[in-house]
């Protein structure tokens, strides 16, 4: 088996014009499954609080553990699939798991209200997400690592293959967050039910149109199949019977970690620290490997900071929207819910021209590096808040503050997300070892995780009138423009410092051994 150094030493490949249609596949089915995703998310704070009752503090924490879960079960999905069922079984398991899990939060939503009351529809509400966080730890990690099988390893359109799958997820994002918002955010609970209906028929579609153009279209160059069972697969059939085990735990996790004690947070530190002695133990990686492996955990923190300010948009972002917005546009007042559509909107238009910005530049030699690429991202997160902060500052009370403000927030948050985010997976997808492909995706992951659990966090420290200002680090929130100022601050500090390592990042990505 060739190490990534080994790889990095052939001849280019000749400069190719179209891309594999083996990536409109992965594109499509990315598309449903982020449709399902995302339309369910941008109303599922909304569907804590004005139907199921729970506070806003609460109902951030309970977010902030089910997405962290989301991005933490990959670790288990990308181990699967590399040791037992390769990446093609792994999908459509994890496709159907989360079409069950938003069929029950349906029924969930069909019977509503606080939880004394309604006992049944909030453990329905845990069985529904628990069943979605398994799915996505056999999904995610392993649509995501396809892609780059796809082309050589030295195939310069990589970067740009990852920018357009990358719209695939924002075009989903945009139809489903639409479609959810207009028939599940109306202003009457008993609607969140057609929201959850609405993305698990999607979630059907793209397992679908997965398993459908799975042979004949999922090939390198070569025509060699990719995402087949390994070689040295002990067997596959054993799996399946802990996938009840795996709910079970998950469900337990989540229902802890909401209502008793914080064990999110340390999980993701003993996964992070147990996966880098897994890998960096292995004594076939060369010195170069071990560099390079190096990077992507380094890069995987910086980008904690990025999504744990970023993932605000569901939660702290909807209620200033949903209380502290003026959002009457031509006399039609338009869902809370909705303007998170902003984000896909804004990444599905400016992905290709990214796309073709980096071609360009990688023909002149000026291409800017990864890591590079990455702080740009974080100094245009710390620029949108900073936007917010101006339209915030000295309002008085009772004062709606103009949508641009949020407008302006989305665009400049979706740029950073195009110099961050599909890089970022580029990037793990160059430098990772190939026998341990899909679970350093999974690290990239991992990082989402944490910074989702962070994410719920800072949404608890939302302030509200005529409850204590939340404190951070000694630092007392005492209104909106305090609180958007911290991940101002935050994000920039992490943007300067990513910039000055830049440069030994790239010197150990491209160290040779």
């Amino acid at each position: 088996m060739q190490s990534a150094s080994a790889v990095r030493e052939q001849a280019p490949v000749a400069a190719q014009t179209s891309h594999p249609r083996g990536l409109y596949l992965l594109f499509a089915t990315e598309m449903w499954e982020r449709f399902s995703y995302y339309g369910m998310r941008a109303v599922l704070v909304l569907f804590l609080t004005k139907a199921m009752m729970m506070d806003k503090a609460f109902a951030s924490k309970f977010y902030g553990g089910y997405t962290s879960l989301i991005y933490l079960t990959p670790l288990i999905g990308g181990y699967i699939s590399d040791r037992y069922w390769g990446n093609r079984r792994s999908i459509v398991t994890g496709g159907l798991l989360m079409a069950l899990g938003q069929f029950v939060l349906f029924i969930s939503a069909s019977s509503y209200g606080p939880a004394d009351s309604h006992a049944l529809s909030h453990q329905l509400l845990y069985l529904g997400l628990g069943a979605m966080i398994i799915g996505n730890g056999f999904f995610k990690p392993n649509i995501s690592s396809m892609v780059g099988t796809l082309y050589s390893p030295t195939d310069s359109r990589k970067d740009a293959a990852y920018t357009i799958f990358y719209m695939g997820i924002n075009l989903g994002s945009f139809f489903g967050n639409t479609i959810t918002s207009l028939v599940g955010d109306t202003g009457n609970p008993a609607d969140f039910r057609w929201a959850f209906l609405a993305c698990g028929i999607a979630m059907v579609l793209g397992t679908v149109v997965f398993n459908w153009g799975k042979t004949k279209y999922l090939h390198t160059p070569e025509g060699e199949q990719v995402g087949t069972t390994p070689v040295s697969s002990p067997g596959v059939k054993g799996v399946f019977m802990l996938l009840p085990v795996l709910l079970a735990v998950a469900l337990g996790i989540l229902w802890l970690d909401s209502t008793r004690l914080n064990i999110i947070m340390p999980l993701l530190i003993i996964s992070t620290l147990g996966i880098a002695t897994l890998i960096l133990s292995d004594k076939s990686l060369t010195s170069g490997d071990r560099q390079r492996v190096w990077v992507i955990f380094a890069v995987s923190f910086f980008v904690v900071f990025f999504w744990a300010a970023f993932e605000q948009a569901p939660a702290s972002l909807t209620f200033f929207a949903d209380e502290q917005m003026d959002r009457t546009i031509f006399g039609v007042t338009l869902p809370p819910s909705l303007f998170q559509n902003l984000n896909g909107f804004f990444v599905v238009v400016g992905a290709p021209l990214m796309a073709m910005l980096w071609t360009a530049l990688g023909r002149r030699g000026a291409e800017p590096p990864s890591p590079m690429k990455m702080a740009i991202g974080l100094g245009l997160l710390a620029l949108g808040y900073l936007v917010m902060c101006f339209g915030v500052k000295d309002i008085q009370p009772g004062v709606k503050v103009s949508m641009f403000f949020l407008v302006a927030l989305y665009f400049l948050h979706s740029m950073g997300e195009l110099c961050l985010s599909p890089i970022g997976l580029s990037l793990v997808n160059k430098l990772s070892p190939i026998k341990f492909s899909s679970l350093l995706m999974a690290v990239w992951f991992l990082a989402n995780a944490a910074a989702n659990y962070l994410a719920g966090f800072m949404s608890g420290l939302y302030p509200e009138a005529g409850k204590p200002a939340p404190h951070l680090l000694g630092f007392e929130i005492t209104g909106i423009y305090e609180f958007f100022m911290v991940f101002v601050v935050s994000a920039a500090t992490a943007a300067v410092v990513l910039f000055i390592f830049s440069r030994k990042l790239v010197k150990m990505m491209n160290t040779v051994g």
